[in-house]
This record gives structure tokens, sequence and C-alpha cells, in this order.
């Protein structure tokens, strides 16, 4: 056999390794291009949430004037102004409301703790658009013992930009708005925002 011949046999192989070494790479190349293509454009896709910090945060807590649910103590209405002084927790509600109901016990149990501990801090339910019997059956069922005041026509509610319930407000004895939790309270949610005002 020829030398050149048994070049030819030894090249082919190193050939055919070169070969797929490129065929490799270029399959490489191109599984991670694809991927880094896909990854962008599914960022693009994704829109952004950004999130606003509510118009009230940082700004005096706008005063309103409502009636009193429950048994009273002589006064047959609250004012916020009743509260200078003091930190405050503004949650609006409704009986038909499922996670206003479920948040209920943890208020409560904060409420009377506070209170043991000698906190200077006033819970303050705003029952929104509901009828006075219908609220106070509902507080009187759930053993509720902070203040509640019924927002009949919405006021309340419109001048704290409540677009849904359970809303919370919070509010520091200076009286500016410290936090607006807008959904129902967890522990930490409710811990962390009461010491924003405390």
């Amino acid at each position: 056999m020829s030398e050149l011949a048994e070049n030819a046999l030894v090249q082919e192989p190193a050939r055919k390794h070169k070969r797929r070494r490129k065929m490799l790479l270029f399959c490489v190349v191109s599984l991670f291009n694809v991927g880094l293509l896909a990854f962008l454009v599914t960022q693009l896709l994704t829109p952004v949430f950004k999130t606003t910090p509510d118009p009230l945060v940082g700004h005096p807590a706008p005063n309103f004037s409502l009636a009193m649910l429950g048994p009273t103590t002589g006064k047959s209405a609250l004012s916020l102004a009743d509260f200078k002084g003091k930190a405050v927790v503004l949650n609006f509600w409704a009986s038909w409301c499922a996670p206003c109901q479920e948040e209920l016990p943890l208020l409560e149990s904060t409420w009377k703790r506070m209170q043991a501990q000698g906190k200077n801090v006033i819970f303050l339910g705003i029952d929104f658009q509901e009828s006075n019997s219908a609220a106070t059956s509902f507080l009187q069922q759930n053993n509720i013992t902070y203040q509640a005041v019924l927002d009949t026509n919405g006021s309340a509610a419109s001048k704290y930009g409540i677009t849904s319930l359970p809303d919370t407000i919070f509010i520091d004895r200076n009286g500016l708005v410290k936090s607006k939790v807008l959904q129902q309270l967890t522990p930490q949610a409710l811990a962390s925002n009461l010491q924003l005002i405390l």
C-alpha cells in the first residue's frame, strides 16, 4: 500500500472527528442562543408591575365623623379628631366580606393585647355601607370590643381611597398616614405596620 493511501486512511478519522466537534459546538451554541432568545422574549412579554405608593402615605389622615355602632358611651358619633395624639388603626370592613370575617379574630386579639400592655393605640372598625342593625349584629356575633362606626354613604371610604375590602390604614400619633394594607391582614403585616405607628 502506498504512503499516500495510508495517509488518507489516517486523515479520514481525524476529519470525521473534527466534523463531529464542529457539529457539537454548533449545536451547543445554537441551543444557548435559542435559550437566550426565549428568555428575552418572556421578559419582554411579562408585564411590569410597578407598585406606586398610596397618595395618602406621609400625609395627614383625612378627618371624618361617623355614627357609632354597638353600645355607645354617651356619644352617637366618632370623629378621627377625637383621637388626636394617639396612634390609630382604621379597618374598613363589611359583614358580607369573607376576608374581613377571617381577619377579625386577629384584630380583636391584637387590640386586647395592646390594651393589656398599656399601648396608646386605637383600633377603629369602619363598616362600609351597611345597615346599623346588620353591622351591630355582626360585631356582637364576633365579640368585637374595639370601637366601630358606620360609613353609611361611603364618605370616609372615599376620603381614604378604599376600592376593596378589607383595607387597613395605619396612622401615627401626629395624624400622618404611615401605611395602607389593601388586603386581609396577616399577623406579620399587622405587627410590622403597628411598629410604624407606635
